[in-house]
This record gives structure tokens, sequence and C-alpha cells, in this order.
């Protein structure tokens, strides 16, 4: 998690790093605004993970300012925030890069960097580019955990990264943030200990496992040790408190009934409705004969809430029983123990359950990403990078280079334009429309070709949180926002491509398209669910259980559908096309907030008649609001993050478990955990590598929910069981850039193709892609590896704009796409 990072330009005025302030200008300054959806809860504004205790630790440095009162690096662990390390200016700078070592002096888990700059009055020696690499011996440097670029302010950063257990850890800065000169430097330097998302891992399945408690209550429904394993959190095993109650420690152990590598342990409480029993100070130790357990591989103390609890041990162990030993109640309340859920996780094998890869720390809150047709990542927050609020008239913005994983910043000013909370359609000629959120009437338009931002009409209803398709003819269309710019009447309209001017459509009310919430108009139009079809037409697939079909022609209407299957309204749940005419929705929740989030999973196929049919499909493993979704070369569905209850600007019950949904069987298949919550504010989209970008949450300010980072995600389908790259087909040859519809695509390969794939370019925001879907390919094979794909002619398939074609081998991986425009 990089910093909280509002913009600040600085400027050199070729003092000395410890002698002479530099002058800084700043931008509007970022007020606190009022939270999106009400305050977040008390439990949301604390850490993720605990301050590590520095007693004992040294510092070291490549090398250091010696020369003046300030400069060396133990420094960095004084307790003093005015004194600060700072690398070598006197006589001729080291040049960068410089790094900056903590040697901790015993192994402890690890899962964040919190990096404070030296005092704002002399900004020199802020760190830009970073990365971070971990030790046990420190002689011994893997991969870096993350890296990323920091503004260069004087706001405390925080660095997070997949937990491990390690001695040494580095930092290295390879630029200072204001290109003042080869300078780094340091206030204070604390690490973060575990916060219960160990690096690489998947919960081990759980059939056959058995529960043994010390003591457990049996006057009562709940109290048996077994409850743990029955994947229902509202039953529990709970210590015995009729009569006489057994004195604490308690302890519960799982047997697992075979040895397998455990490498981190959760623990669910009871329903938060009685607290009584809440596990506070806590060991973890394994056996293998039940016997025997040896010392701890995880300690420490759970806050009294009812939040999912994690210990990620310092080593993967071999082990058929886990026990986890409690030694206080949470709250002192008495005498108790207890859990809902206990689940164990293990190292994952890459090619079932896929990898992560390093953080990436963006200057900003990535609240709103959009994959270019350049081979880059467009991402926005709103007018400050870490909050929002009000209708500034700008706009922060970040681009990544795809390629290089460098990232620019930039705030965009000429447009008058707020971008935050607001709808995006990929236009036919790979620009992006923005239109509505803070400044709810305003439309703008970025050119990856240009780089340019410029300003279109503005709409004639002002909006936020609204949804946006492109249509078969290549304007877009728009629907709901009640979020600003005015509760309800937020009803359809359309905007011209080729007059750059919106026209209202009166026949499109939004009211048939709204969910049941209980905040009404406000929460009940957002973030709707749109496929565009042909003839300009557009099935509203939700988050209503209400499906529409809607026609844009002349005023425009609307006709129910039917419903989606036996589905409840599903706010923050997603859509996602993952073949002709056919979708997948997942997860979301009856109201927007404080409401139950559902594991269920529909298709709704359009390709039956009239009228679309809705089934409900396998379960997800854990139910998922604010989640995010992204269909793969392959017709799978990933999705990402969420929480089991949603509740903006929480890490709260987040869900950090992946799951794949395979459209041949039904199913869902857990992958390799996440490091960080995707929550609220949080992104995902698939890259033309075949690899999927997830980022952001937060933008809450001065909060513990901010998530400026992101990290990519590589599926299964691209990995060996030793976690090194399968052999890729390749698109070889100089696929064209433009292709028509109805035309014949002449491509050729290095190898032997069983199927390609277009997958349209996506825009996320607030857990909506209405931009991505996917079309298999029909194709005529040429000569050797020489084929000739089949575009589809309707425009209403193959939405006019940017595409991925992958070629899946008959193994099923990917190449790396190439991109074209079709259309």
């Amino acid at each position: 998690m990089t910093a909280l990072l509002p913009l600040v330009t600085t400027t050199a005025d070729g003092g000395t790093p410890a002698a002479r302030p530099h002058p800084t200008a700043t931008g509007q300054a970022a007020p606190h605004s009022a939270p999106h959806h009400g305050a977040a809860p008390a439990a949301a504004m604390e850490p993720a993970a605990p301050v590590l205790p520095r007693a004992g630790w040294t510092a070291m440095a490549s090398d250091e300012e010696t020369a003046a009162e300030d400069g060396r690096a133990q420094l960095v662990l004084d307790g003093n925030a005015d004194t600060f390390w700072h690398s070598k200016w006197s006589g001729t700078p080291v040049p960068l890069p410089h790094s900056i070592t903590i040697d901790m002096h015993r192994t402890a888990v690890v899962s964040g960097f919190v990096y404070q700059p030296r005092p704002s009055n002399i900004a020199n020696g802020r760190i830009g580019e970073f990365a971070i690499h971990l030790s046990a011996d420190g002689t011994s440097w893997g991969a870096a955990v993350a890296s990323g670029t920091l503004a260069d302010d004087a706001t405390t950063k925080t660095l997070s990264f997949a937990a491990r257990g390690a001695r040494f850890v580095r930092l290295t800065a390879t630029s200072e943030a204001g290109g003042r000169g080869p300078w780094s430097s340091s206030g204070e330097i604390n690490l973060l200990g575990d916060p219960g998302s160990p690096a690489s891992v998947v919960d081990l399945p759980r059939a056959g496992w058995t529960a043994m408690a010390s003591d457990e209550e049996t006057a009562a429904e709940d109290g048996r040790a077994q409850l743990v394993l029955d994947g229902n959190a509202d039953t529990f095993w709970h210590s015995k408190w009729s009569g006489t109650p057994a004195p604490l420690p308690h302890s519960i152990t799982i047997d697992m009934h075979r040895t397998a590598v455990v490498s981190g342990f959760v623990y669910q409480p009871r329903p938060s409705n009685i607290a009584n029993g809440r596990i506070g100070a806590y060991s973890v130790t394994t056996s293998t004969d039940g016997t025997t357990f040896g010392a701890p591989v995880a300690t420490g103390t759970w806050k009294d809430d009812d939040w999912v609890k994690g210990a990620t041990f310092t080593r993967p162990v071999t082990a058929r029983y886990v026990r986890l030993t409690a030694t206080t109640e949470a709250g002192g309340r008495g005498p108790w123990s207890s859990a809902a859920e206990l689940r164990l996780s293990g190292p994952a094998d890459p090619e079932a359950h896929g990898a992560w890869g390093r953080l990436t720390g963006f200057p900003l809150v990535p609240v709103a990403t959009a994959v270019l047709p350049n081979n880059k990542l467009l991402a926005w927050s709103a007018y400050a990078i870490d909050r929002f609020g009000g209708s500034n008239g700008y706009t922060q913005t970040a681009i990544m280079d795809l390629a290089t994983g460098r990232i620019t910043q930039r705030r965009v000013d000429n447009t008058g334009h707020d971008m935050f909370c607001p709808g995006i359609a990929l236009l036919a000629d790979g620009r992006v429309l923005v239109t509505g959120g803070s400044n709810a009437a305003r439309a703008s338009i970025y050119s990856p070709a240009t780089d340019e931002w410029i300003s279109t009409a503005d709409m004639n209803i002002a909006r936020g949180y609204q949804a946006m398709t492109l249509l078969s003819n290549g304007d877009a269309f728009v629907l709901g926002g009640s979020w600003s710019g005015g509760t309800g009447g937020k009803d359809g309209e359309v905007w011209s491509a080729a007059s750059g001017t919106w026209r209202r459509l009166p026949g499109v009310p939004a009211t048939g398209t709204m969910t049941a919430d209980p905040q009404g108009p406000y929460r009940a139009d957002n973030h709707q669910w749109l496929h565009a079809t042909s003839n300009g037409r557009v099935l509203h697939v939700g988050p209503s259980k209400q499906l529409n079909w809607i026609s844009t022609a002349g005023d425009g209407s609307i006709t129910p559908a039917g419903t989606r299957a036996d589905s409840a309204d599903a706010m923050n749940g997603n859509a996602v096309a993952y073949d002709i005419g056919k979708l997948l929705t997942l997860g979301g929740a009856t109201a927007y907030e404080n409401a139950p989030a559902t594991k269920r999973a529909y298709t709704v196929d359009l390709n039956g008649g009239a009228q679309p049919v809705s089934a409900r499909t396998g379960d997800m493993a854990h139910a998922r609001a604010f989640s995010n979704s992204v269909v793969m070369p392959d017709g799978k569905v990933a999705v990402f993050g969420g929480q089991s209850n949603p509740v903006p600007f929480s890490d709260a019950g987040p869900v950090l478990t992946p799951e794949i949904w395979n459209p041949a069987t039904g199913t869902f298949t857990a992958m390799a955990s996440m490091a960080v919550p995707r929550n609220y504010h949080s992104v995902a989209n698939l890259l033309p590598d075949g690899r999927i970008f997830t980022g952001g949450g937060g933008l809450c300010g001065d909060c513990a929910t901010n998530h400026p980072d992101g990290a990519i995600f590589t599926p299964p389908y691209l990995l060996n069981p030793d976690g090194t790259e399968k052999t890729r087909p390749r698109l070889t040859g100089n696929t064209p850039a433009k292709v028509a519809h109805g035309a014949k695509l002449p491509v050729t390969t290095d190898t032997a193709i069983a199927s390609f794939a277009l997958v349209r370019t996506g825009a996320a925001t607030h857990s909506t892609d209405n931009d991505q879907r996917r079309i298999p390919l029909t194709y005529e094979t040429t000569g050797t590896n020489s084929y000739a794909l089949n575009i589809p002619s309707d425009p209403g398939i193959a939405l006019p704009g940017t595409y991925m074609l992958f070629a899946l081998d008959t193994r099923g991986v990917p190449s790396k796409a190439a991109l074209l425009t079709i259309g």
C-alpha cells in the first residue's frame, strides 16, 4: 500500500540538502470530505497490520552523510522524526541508487514498510521510485516484494506486500522524487507485522477434517468443536460455560487426517451479536502425530471485534495436526473461547492456483482504470490522490506503461471535470469517454494517440454512479446515477459520436431498472450492468433482479425481459460477457451497504429467443460485494476481492481468495490469496499479456484503508508447477491494426492453434465494467500455422473499438495479444 500522496510540485534552488529548504508550489488544498456513504466504522480506521517493536534493531545504508549532525542510517530508528538518514551529499555525492537495510536481529513475519520522509521544511532526498527486498540471512535477496513510485510530499508512506518471514528488509531508492539531485533520505522507518495474508497461499480443502477441543459446551445447540468446519459462520465452537466454566487456556485442534504443508491459519469469530469468547492472545502449534507439538509457529493478540483474523507462520511447516490455543478472552469478559470457522492455508501450486507478482505503488488510489490501445493502463482517483469531495474541476490521473512498469502522474485541469464516480465507455476509435461524477454534468474524452484530454458537450442530466455502454453504432448510452446531480430522474440519454452532443431518451426512465434499496433512488439506480446488442439495443442485466430490453432509437423505449432466475437484487455485484450473447453475474447484495452479500452466480443467455434465459450456476465459495470480475481468453471468469458484508471504506470481512469460474462445469475454483484487500473503489482489468491487474480501494483521506497500489495476477493457464511460465504460442507476422466487421483476418503463428478469441479492452470502476466482452472466433486453416479468422459482421456482437486478439494452443495457453480496432 504505497502512500497517501497529495500532489505537491517542488522546485530545486541549487542548495545543499541539509542547508537550504526548497520552496514548494502546491495545488489547491485537499480538505477532508464526508465519506461517500457515511463514516467508515472505527475499526476500519485502524492499521491493517501491527507495527513491529524496534527494540534491538539496527540500520545499515549503502552510503550516508557523516559531515553533519544528521545523515547516519541508525537515525531512522531513534523515534525522532526530526533526525534522519541521508545519502552522502558533501564533496562528491554517491550516485543513485541508494539503499537502507533494517536488521531486526530475529526472524519475524513482515507485511509492510512504513517510510516517513525527512522533515517537510526541506524536500531534498524524498524517495521517488523504490523497491523493497527481503532476506533471511542478509546475503540472499529474492525478487522485489514491492516497487513503484512515491509522490513528492512529506506524508508518511505505507508500502505493503504479501506477508512472509524475514530478518532483513531493504529499501532501495532509484530516483529522487522531485529530481532535485542524486540524494535519498528518510526520517523514520517502521515495519508492519502479520496481517494474516501470507504470500502465495491457497485455502487447504477441508474435506475429511475433524476438530477436537480441550473442552466444549454441550448444553446448547452450539458449542461443539466440529462446528468450526461446517462452512456455516452462524454456528460455532465454544468452551464450556454452563456450570463451572473451564479456565483458560483453551485449545482447539484440527486433524487433517493427512500430512500437508501449512503456512497460515484463519480464525473467524462467532457471529457479532454476542461478543463472548472472542480470542485475544493466542498461539498456533503443529504436530505430525497429535502427541508431540513443537514450538509455536505463530503467536499474537487479536482485537476484540468480529473481523476474520489470520496468523501467518514464520515458515511453512509439514503437519497433520494444527492447534490454536487461546490464553485470553479479547474483551476480558470471562474465561471463554469460541470460534465460528477455522481454515488453514498452504503454499499455492502455480499451475493450479496461479501466482501474484509484486505490489506496484501508484501515486494515487486507482478508483477507475481503462486499458488503452497503446499497451498502457490509465488510472484516476478524484481531485486528490487519496480523497474526494466537492466539484473541484480537475482530476488526478496516472498512466502505467505495461511494457516497462513505469508510472507517470498528471493533474487534468483543462476539462473542468472532477471525474470521481463516473460513467465510462471505450469509444470505437480507442478514446475513453468519461461522464459525470463529482462534476456531475461534465463529459471528457482522453485520446491515447495524442495523450490529450478534451471536453465534449455536457450531459442533459447531471449524474454520478451512472452506467454507460458503447452502442453498436458507435454512440454511447448512459442511465442512472443519483449519487450526484440530484436524486431521481436519471433517465437514459445518448451521446453522438458524430456531433459530440447528447440526446435525451424520455422513453427510457430509470425507475424500471432500480433495485429496492432502503435508501431509495439515491442508491437504487447506481452501477447498472448494461450489455449492448444489435441495432442500438441494450440489455439491462442488473443489479436489480428485473431485466429489461432498452431501445435507443428515437425517444427510446424500455421493455421488461423477465427476472434473473431466482436472484435477488445484487447491488455491487457485476456481470461479465464470457461468450457471444452469454453473461455471468456474480455476487452483490440486496442493498448498497450493510446487507449480507451473496455467493450466488447466474448465467444469462440471449441466444434462445426474444427473451433472455437466466439460470443459477455454481456458487462461489465466498459471498462477495464490491468485488471485480474479469473474462479471460479461454472463456473462464476470474473474480477478485470484495466483502461478505459491504461497508464502504472498510476492510472488514475481506475476501482475499480469488476464484475462477469454468463455463464448462459451472464451478468455481480457489486461486492463490491476495496480499491486500480489494473492496470499495477497487478495480480489475485483463491485460494484453493474458494476466490480470487488480488494484485500488479506499480514497477516504486520513484513513488506514487507502490502497494506492496494484498487483498483477498470473492465471494458472500460463504457469508450470514450479512457477515458471509455460511456452506460449506467438502471433507472428504483421497482424493488421484495423479490421472491418465481416472481414477475414489473416494471421500466422509459430505453432498449431486450437482456438482464437477477441476480448474487448475494459474500463472498470465501482465493481462494474460494461466494456469487456469475449468473442470466440471461427476460422479456416489456410496453411501451416496460417489462419483466416472470421470477424463477426454484426457490430452488436463485436462492438466497434479496441480488442485484444489471443491465440490459444492445444493446452489452452494463450499468446500475448495483438491489439486491433474493429469497425
